[in-house]
């Protein structure tokens, strides 16, 4: 799962002592791969050979041959500055499941079935316990998608990093039918928009939020905030909601046609990119009721509409278009799995200049 950097290229000799002296404890290291073994095993699929300490993952490919025409997906991604907040409050066994949510989600939105996952934690100083948090975090995002940690790299860069700073990335593969590829060719002028709630903020705008709450205003994670009935840095830190499984169980169960994860950029940035040119949608701000955060940092940052709704979710982390007539039995699923969802707009043909566009209209809650 972790393996230190090779020493052969430093320029000293190659002994764990000079090594150790240019600040890469691979003790450390060790210590820190028998800390995380149990939870990276709680992930693995039946298509997981091997274990940890290897110089690559393994995962059976076989299990592949149940498809007509397997297509295989990818993506990259990481959490940003979120990571700044969990350095801050010395709490680190959620950001994890935050590098999860941003990549499965985004793979899932093409009808995609993650299959595994590999991380990338850089650090200052290679802390055992502290990294064993942050690979909890991962697994048990990995657990909630259904997808299989199958190896990373922890590395160790001292003076690059600062002893107690860290940032993590990852990759993720999933599979789909080629027939069962979800996007903008399949959307239709009448599909309705439905919106799945998110847990807040999830893992983008953070450098936006951090400056209006943490620099502007100065106020420290430890105060309490009655707006969001506990401290700030709790709500800061919610880990962000992972809707793999619960979409893949609503293409599964209905016909839909295009899916789009709201991350940075926000939901007309993002649903944009499913919505063909000849298309536009229309989005009813007054169905729902974003989470006070948002309002709050609207609010002391004096941040306006625009700006805030290109930056932040507002209370929306997945979006699904179905037709019409599939939008009972979307809704119904989805709020069996615990799932809050809603229409929010509906698909129209564009007229001579809105073409490919999303617009939000209303006011939020009237």
């Amino acid at each position: 799962m972790t393996q230190q950097p090779s020493p052969s290229d430093v320029g000293v000799p190659a002994t764990p002592s000079a090594y150790a002296a240019a600040g890469v404890d691979i003790e450390a290291g060790d210590r820190a791969v028998e800390l995380m073994k149990a939870s990276v095993a709680a992930t693995h699929r039946p298509e997981v050979l091997g274990g940890l300490g290897g110089f690559a993952g393994f995962f059976d490919a076989s299990a592949l041959v149940g498809y007509r025409r397997p297509v295989l997906a990818t993506s990259t991604d990481g959490v940003g500055t979120k990571v700044a907040i969990a350095q801050a409050m010395d709490r680190h066994d959620t950001i994890g499941q935050d590098l999860i949510g941003m990549l499965v989600d985004d793979l899932v939105v093409v009808g995609a079935e993650p299959l595994f996952v590999t991380d990338y934690i850089a650090c200052g100083r290679v802390v055992p316990e502290r990294i064993a948090a942050i690979v909890r975090g991962i697994a048990r995002g990995c657990e909630i998608a259904g997808a299989a940690l199958l190896g990373g790299e922890t590395a160790e860069h001292p003076g690059l990093l600062d002893p107690d700073e860290y940032d993590i990335a990852g990759a993720t593969t999933g599979v789909v039918e080629y027939d069962r590829i979800l996007g903008a060719d399949r959307v239709q002028p009448g599909d309705v928009v439905i919106a799945m709630g998110s847990s807040g903020l999830h893992s983008n705008g953070y450098s936006l939020v951090r400056h209006v709450l943490l620099e502007r205003a100065g106020w420290s994670l430890d105060r309490e905030v009655p707006e969001l009935g506990g401290a700030l840095g709790d709500e800061l830190l919610a880990p962000t909601r992972i809707y793999a499984r619960d979409c893949l169980a609503l293409a599964d169960a209905t016909e839909v046609h295009a899916m789009s994860h709201i991350t940075g950029g926000g939901l007309a940035n993002n649903l944009a990119r499913v919505i063909p040119g000849h298309l536009a949608v229309r989005i009813d701000r007054s169905s729902w009721t974003p989470q006070p955060i948002f309002s709050l940092v609207q609010q002391v940052g004096t941040v306006s509409q625009p700006d805030i709704e290109a930056t932040l979710n507002m209370g929306v982390g997945m979006v699904a278009l179905v037709p019409a007539s599939g939008v009972d039995e979307s809704l119904t699923l989805l709020g069996a799995r615990g799932i809050d969802s809603w229409v929010c707009g509906e698909v129209r043909e564009a007229g001579d200049t809105d073409g490919g566009t999303v617009v939000l209209e209303g006011r939020h809650g009237a």
